[in-house]
């Protein structure tokens, strides 16, 4: 399981490294004055886990915002750093009642690509539209369909009406603009912000919140965050909260149901199981498992004694995305034998044919074999 987390980690990295950001980490656990200031000890108390010492409260925290909110606010800061953008995988705790608990999709500590951009009002609009650019290309990479939610003010809220119908009209601007399926939830934004929930559908075509883009102009404030203009003025910033693919367990949960199990090569635990025929043919496929590995593929060799049919079968039911066999008629002409997932047959391949192949379909993070 954690070579799946690892790879999804090093997919939104990618994107993290050429888009700018800063790859931060803040305290799991935090005085409540922080919580005071953030807002969350008004709105969201019943959801934290707490714990005391020394006469003393923490919150571990359920949200990674105000943690970021700090690392701003530790130096003086000048508009030439705006955009500022900063990424977090961090646990997460939240106290769900055990009814709403459900196994991977909703748990009560959880992981997820967590980033807080921190920008000038002129600069909204472009970063929600690289945003949601990075939505529609991670979501096609993983051949799920997903569709926006607009949610407006709550009845409970922090700052001004004026404030939160601006960022509502931009927020809904931006969804126009981007041609995708959209819906207004009245009432159902964050306490700081309106947002734009992102659901996708598996293959039954059941609805699954995974990410989210917020609006806030209020938590800025709260903090006392400040950034020096070109104007030579103090000016507040606006942050952008988001999460694009969600919790790591919910979204995994969401496309192991999409897919019925079979990942993506990309994400395969094991992507490559080599079968020997027989004991004489081991030396050959531990030298095809280190070429392989080599290119950076996750192999393993299968050696055991049972009968080569039966280790096809288990493969096959393990979902390993390619299977290679070699025998002595490998050995004589320098081939492979590929099977690939969901296939009926095999293919015969040189070495290099199958390396490649192979390779470039991982590489290039392809959804099927």
């Amino acid at each position: 399981g954690m070579i799946v987390v690892r790879e999804l980690e090093r997919f939104v990295t990618e994107h993290l490294n050429e888009s700018g950001y800063s790859e931060v980490r803040t305290p799991l656990l935090f005085d409540i004055s922080v919580y005071q200031t953030s807002g969350h000890w008004e709105h969201y108390r019943e959801n934290m886990f707490l714990t005391t010492s020394e006469d003393r409260t923490f919150g571990w925290k359920p949200m990674n915002c105000p943690g970021s909110m700090m690392i701003f606010r530790s130096r003086a800061r000048s508009y030439r750093e705006l955009p500022l953008r900063l990424a977090e995988f961090a646990p997460l705790h939240r106290n769900e009642t055990s009814g709403t608990l459900h196994g991977m999709t909703r748990v009560r500590e959880f992981v997820q690509d967590d980033a807080h951009l921190f920008v000038s009002e002129d600069q909204i609009e472009g970063e929600i539209r690289v945003l949601l650019e990075w939505v529609r290309s991670a979501f096609t990479t993983c051949k799920l369909e997903w569709s926006y939610e607009l949610s407006t003010r709550p009845a409970t809220f922090l700052g001004e009406k004026e404030t939160w119908d601006r960022a509502e009209a931009t927020l809904e601007k931006l969804l126009k603009e981007s041609g995708v399926k959209y819906r207004v939830s009245p009432g159902e934004g964050a306490f700081y912000g309106p947002k734009i929930d992102i659901h996708v559908r598996d293959s039954i075509g059941r609805p699954w919140q995974t990410g989210t883009i917020q609006l806030d102009y209020q938590m800025p404030t709260r903090f006392g965050l400040e950034y020096q203009g070109a104007d030579g003025k103090m000016h507040v910033p606006v942050v952008i909260h988001r999460v694009i693919l969600g919790s790591w367990e919910r979204f995994l949960a969401v496309l192991l149901e999409h897919c019925n199990g079979r990942l993506p090569p990309w994400l395969c635990p094991v992507q490559v199981r080599i079968l020997p025929v027989t004991d004489r043919h081991v030396e050959l496929a531990q030298g095809l498992l280190e070429e392989l590995r080599a290119s950076h593929l996750r192999v393993e060799v299968s050696d055991t004694l049972e009968t080569l049919p039966k280790r096809v079968r288990e493969a096959e039911v393990e979902r390993v995305p390619y299977i290679a066999v070699v025998g002595d008629q490998e050995i004589a002409d320098g081939t492979v034998a590929l099977r690939i997932r969901g296939s009926k047959g095999s293919t015969s391949l040189s070495r290099p044919e199958f390396i490649d192949r192979v390779s470039r379909r991982v590489h290039e993070r392809a959804f099927e074999p």
